[in-house]
């Protein structure tokens, strides 16, 4: 994973370590859908956003704000992303249920002609909402572009 090497989620703690993973998640799974690596920049993507959705539900400040239900997990990241969504934090233009079956197609499948333009929008738009987009590259640590 993008993450590998370059950062000690212990050491940065259950808010900086999520919010750094999902900052190099995006940038190492935008870079593997341009090398046409499809199905590995889907994965990706799809552990950035997991990433972003574990550093929201970390924090105290953002978690008070949230309708989350008796008995629902935020561990799981479709509860995570349904109540998210029910709380106004994110819109109802993203299908998730459709990603996480891509993703699923993905681990398996190589998908070199598919058309990822509009569920790297979809995924940019979650992470602004999220607040972890915009970020400047220049202060993640450089990745190895020879990783897969």
């Amino acid at each position: 994973m993008p993450h590998a090497g370059l950062m000690d989620a212990d050491a940065l703690g259950p808010e900086a370590g999520p919010l750094m993973r999902a900052k190099l998640h995006m940038r190492g799974g935008k870079r593997r859908l341009n090398q046409g690596k499809i199905s590995a920049g889907i994965i990706t993507l799809y552990d950035a956003l997991s990433a972003a959705m574990e550093w929201y539900v970390a924090a105290n400040e953002r978690r008070v704000n949230l309708q989350v239900m008796e008995g629902e997990n935020l561990n799981d990241d479709r509860t995570v992303f349904n109540v998210l969504t029910r709380s106004g934090i994110l819109d109802n233009n993203f299908d998730y249920q459709t990603f996480d079956k891509l993703v699923e197609k993905a681990s398996y499948e190589e998908m070199p002609q598919y058309d990822y333009s509009k569920l790297l929008k979809g995924i940019e738009s979650l992470m602004t909402r999220l607040g972890v987009m915009p970020f400047d590259e220049r202060e993640l640590p450089p990745e190895d572009p020879s990783t897969f």
